[in-house]
């Protein structure tokens, strides 16, 4: 299970994005439409498989895209580590 490390991210969603502030690094980041859909699904715990089938169900895109769209997001998120696995 993966999800967002709340100790580590405060975010918001507001219009269609998501604004976060990394508690570590006072960095500001946001997403993009498919990327509010990954992190209100990791805020609240999901699997990688989960967040992937979420990807081609809403937006219809074949399942290697999103594998690869959804690994680039959490190697993003990993690498900040923004992301605990439970």
């Amino acid at each position: 299970m993966l999800r967002l490390r709340n100790d580590a991210v405060r975010w918001r969603e507001i219009d269609r994005e998501v604004v976060a502030i990394d508690l570590d690094s006072s960095m500001y980041l946001s997403t993009n439409e498919s990327g509010v859909l990954l992190w209100r699904r990791l805020a609240d715990g999901t699997t990688r498989a989960e967040l992937v089938e979420e990807l081609v169900r809403t937006f219809g895109i074949d399942p290697v895209r999103a594998e690869a769209d959804v690994a680039g997001f959490l190697d993003e998120l990993e690498a900040r580590n923004l992301l605990e696995r439970e």
